[in-house]
C-alpha cells in the first residue's frame, strides 16, 4: 500500500512578512539600526572632512570612547535590572582621589603598583555596593540613592584631596597604562575586555537571566526562588566596579587623582545604555547594543570636532538623539506590564525566562 505525502507548501508573502517583522523587531533589527546610524555618522564624517577615515582617527574614537564604555557595560546590567546609578561620574573620582593619595603611592612604591589599581576597584566596588544595600534592603529608591552617593562621594573626595589635584609619581604604573598591544592603546583594550566579559555574564551565565527577569517583573522572579534584593545588591556592587575601572584608565591618562574626574559621566553613559537599546523600565537590553551606543556618541564628537564646531551644537545633537531613543522604545514597553509574567503549568516566564515555581497545596 502506498503512501502519498503532501509536500510543504511555500511561504507565502504574507507569512514571510511576518516573520520578517518579528525579525527586525527583536534584538537582530535593533542591532542593524544601530549599526546604519553609525555608518551615516561614518558617512557624514568623511564627507566633512578628509582626516575622518584614517586609522589614527579611528584610534582616537576608540580611545575616547573606551572610559564611557567599560561603565557603561556595568549601567546596562542595573538599567536591564530596572534601575540606575547616578553616581558613577562622582565614584570614579573618589576612587582615583584615594587611589592617587601619598600614603597608597608609597605602598605601591615599596611593593608594586598593582596596589594602586586594587584600591581603585576596591573604592568603586565598596561604593556600589553601599547603594546596593540601602537600595535593595534600605527600600530607598535607587534615583534617591544613587543621587546621595553621588553628592556625598565627590565631596568625599574634596576632602581627600584638600581640593587639590594629586599627582601620580609611580612611574611604571603610568608606563603599564600607557602601552600599545598590537599598535592599539592599552585603554582600548581594557573596553574589549570588559565588553566581552559583559556580554558572556548577561548572556551565558545565570547571573545575566536572573538580571533580565528582576526587570521583566520583580515579584515573579521572587516567586521563581530569586533572591531579589541580593541580586540587586551585586548589580550595584558591578556597576561600582565598572566605575573603579574606569578611574584606574583615568589615572593613566591622566597621571593626577582630582574630584573633578568623571563630572557627568553618568549622563553619558546612560544615553548610551538607552541608544543602545536598553529599556530605562527594565527587562531588555544587550551589551552589543550598549558598545554601539557608546560609538555612536564617540564618532559623533570626532565628527564635530573635525568640523571645528561647537560644543553646544554637539550637546544639541546629543540631545535630538537621546529624545529621538527614547520615543523609539516607547513602543517596545507598550504591552509589557500584560506580558512581563505568563503563568505556564508550574512555571513562570519573566523577561523571556522560563523558571520553575513550586506549587501551592
Amino acid at each position: 500500500m502506498s503512501v502519498q505525502t503532501t509536500p510543504t507548501a511555500p511561504l507565502d508573502s504574507a507569512e514571510k512578512t511576518s516573520q520578517l517583522r518579528r525579525l527586525l523587531s527583536g534584538s537582530v533589527g535593533r542591532n542593524l539600526g544601530l549599526v546604519l546610524a553609525l555608518l551615516v555618522i561614518v558617512i557624514v564624517g568623511a564627507v566633512t572632512s578628509s582626516n575622518f577615515l584614517n586609522f589614527d582617527n579611528a584610534l582616537v574614537i576608540l580611545r575616547q570612547a573606551s572610559i564611557v564604555g567599560v561603565v557603561s557595560v556595568g549601567m546596562t546590567f542595573v538599567i536591564i535590572a530596572g534601575g540606575i546609578d547616578l553616581s558613577v561620574g562622582a565614584v570614579l573620582a573618589l576612587a582615583s582621589v584615594v587611589g592617587s593619595l601619598a600614603a597608597i603611592q608609597d605602598i605601591a612604591k615599596s611593593s608594586h603598583w598593582i596596589v594602586i589599581v586594587i584600591v581603585a576597584l576596591a573604592v568603586g566596588t565598596g561604593a556600589g555596593l553601599i547603594n546596593g544595600v540601602v537600595i535593595a534592603y534600605g527600600n530607598v529608591a535607587a534615583f534617591m540613592a544613587t543621587l546621595a552617593m553621588m553628592v556625598g562621594a565627590r565631596g568625599l573626595a574634596e576632602i581627600l584631596a584638600n581640593n587639590r589635584t594629586l599627582v601620580l609619581n609611580d612611574r611604571d604604573f603610568v608606563t603599564a597604562m600607557n602601552v600599545d598591544l598590537l599598535g592599539i592603546d592599552i585603554l582600548i583594550w581594557i573596553f574589549i575586555v570588559v565588553a566581552l566579559v559583559g556580554w558572556f555574564l548577561l548572556n551565558r551565565t545565570t547571573f545575566g537571566r536572573r538580571t533580565v527577569a528582576i526587570g521583566g517583573n520583580p515579584e515573579a522572579a521572587r516567586l521563581a526562588g530569586i533572591k531579589v534584593k541580593q541580586h540587586t545588591m551585586w548589580l550595584y556592587a558591578l556597576v561600582g566596579l565598572t566605575a573603579g575601572i574606569a578611574a584606574v584608565m583615568y589615572l593613566g591618562r591622566t597621571t593626577a587623582g582630582t574630584s573633578t574626574h568623571g563630572t557627568l559621566l553618568e549622563l553619558d553613559v546612560i544615553a548610551a545604555v538607552v541608544v543602545g537599546g536598553t529599556l530605562l523600565v527594565g527587562g531588555r537590553g544587550t551589551i552589543t547594543g550598549t558598545v554601539f551606543g557608546v560609538l555612536i556618541f564617540a564618532t559623533l564628537s570626532n565628527v564635530f570636532v573635525q568640523n571645528n564646531l561647537t560644543s553646544s551644537a554637539q550637546a544639541v545633537a546629543k540631545g535630538v538623539i537621546i529624545v529621538v531613543a527614547v520615543l523609539l522604545q516607547q513602543r517596545f514597553a507598550v504591552g509589557r506590564s500584560g506580558k512581563g509574567r505568563k503563568s505556564q503549568g508550574k512555571g513562570v516566564t519573566v523577561g523571556g525566562v522560563n523558571f520553575s515555581v513550586p506549587t501551592q497545596k
